[in-house]
């Protein structure tokens, strides 16, 4: 049974849904009784989209495709045949199937439902800067990531900081500590005071950072820099966005962290963590680091036991005790 708390979060959400629904149909102009203006339904312009878009196919993959009604779509592949906008054969390999193709007449329809298509969106985008563009389309994606379980998955790409970037993450882990560990605001001053330290001693020759995008946004980020020794580097700031776990990229960015400070002629490589974080350190575990200190410590409103962890990049080596 629900929790009253639970309850009520779970409307909230609801109505959300319910209003932006309201809003971008609105927006969009699909209350109208036509399709941009023009003698077409909604229906009738998808049904002109998929035989334009995948070519000749039967009823049953429309159907399967547009998850439209067969009798509703029976009706306007009948009326379209009717304004000679498609042509219906039978199959010569299997002779009860219909294939539906689009005719020279339905391609020309097609292509000006398409145009004006393109030019209501331009309308839509265009007073809105290269940042807002970005962050709707960025938006839009991740909203069918997680609605649209049959898409195929985005891939996962990696790439060094950009302008914006710095300040995206000191937010998230902040967010993101608060809500699962309880971790108070004086943990987002530490995160950007490391990252002031990074941008402002950064050297390009022993240091390096990664960000992780997945569908369309940021989903995680690593940064690897110079310790007080020379031949230590540390590995600071793993991060992974809740809507990309299981996706392998905490396992890939400590991976690619280690291989460049390998690269960079690095001894070893430690980190500082707290055992509360769990996912991470076995991550750090399964890379070969292994857990050379501990301490109890009173910081960002908790009681944590943080730890030191290093692996020794050497050929036959083992990190100090």
């Amino acid at each position: 049974m629900l929790s009253l708390t639970t309850l009520r979060f779970h409307m909230s959400a609801v109505d959300e849904f319910r209003s932006f629904n309201r809003f971008f149909t609105r927006e969009i102009g699909l209350l109208d009784k036509h399709l941009l203006a023009s003698d077409y339904t909604l229906a009738e312009g998808r049904v002109l989209y998929e035989l334009a878009n995948n070519g000749e196919q039967t009823a049953a993959d429309l159907g399967r495709s547009l998850q439209m009604d067969k009798a509703h779509l029976s009706r306007i592949v009948a009326r379209f045949e009717k304004r000679k906008l498609v042509r219906v054969r039978a199959s010569s390999t299997h002779g009860r199937q219909r294939l539906i193709a689009l005719t020279p007449a339905g391609q020309e329809v097609f292509s000006g439902l398409n145009r004006r298509s393109q030019l209501q969106i331009e309308r839509i985008l265009a007073p809105l800067n290269d940042n807002e563009r970005g962050r709707l389309i960025s938006s839009m994606r991740q909203i069918r990531s997680i609605i649209d379980t049959d898409q195929t998955p985005d891939k996962v790409t990696y790439r060094s900081p950009r302008p914006g970037d710095l300040g995206w993450v000191i937010h998230r882990q902040a967010v993101l500590y608060h809500e699962e560990y309880g971790l108070d605001w004086t943990y987002e001053a530490l995160v950007a005071e490391i990252l002031s330290k990074f941008v402002t001693t950064f050297e390009p020759a022993r240091e390096a950072a990664w960000i992780a995008e997945y569908a369309g946004s940021i989903a995680g980020s690593i940064f690897l820099v110079q310790s007080d020794d020379s031949m230590v580097a540390q590995l600071r700031l793993l991060y992974v966005e809740p809507s990309a776990r299981c996706l392998g990229i905490g396992r890939t960015l400590v991976a690619m962290c280690i291989d460049r400070a390998r690269e960079l002629g690095y001894h070893k490589i430690k980190l500082w963590t707290n055992d509360i974080l769990i996912s991470a350190r076995r991550i750090y575990e399964a890379a070969g680091f292994q857990l050379v200190d501990e301490e109890k410590h009173h910081s960002f409103g908790q009681d944590l036991v943080g730890q030191t962890w290093v692996l020794d990049l050497r050929p036959g080596g083992a990190p100090d005790k």
